[in-house]
């Protein structure tokens, strides 16, 4: 996402739409937890797959203002 705002010509609303980017940033970092994890207790580590999944499938509600705009 931050490629996508760096881009020359982005328009600002774009980047005021991702915002501080939360989903991106938490995201790697919960699967590189769960690699570790997976060799101790797979199931908690197939728990935060699905917990980055769920983050994902769930709409950014700044994305949708600013597609409707």
């Amino acid at each position: 996402m931050r490629a996508l705002v760096r881009v020359h010509g982005q328009t600002p609303t774009l980047a005021a739409a991702v915002g501080r980017d939360v989903k991106g940033k938490i995201s790697p970092i919960l699967f590189a937890a769960a690699i570790p994890i997976a060799l101790v207790v797979p199931a908690a580590a197939l728990a935060l797959y699905v917990v980055v999944v769920i983050l994902w499938i769930v709409p950014n509600p700044r994305m949708e203002r600013a597609v409707e705009r």
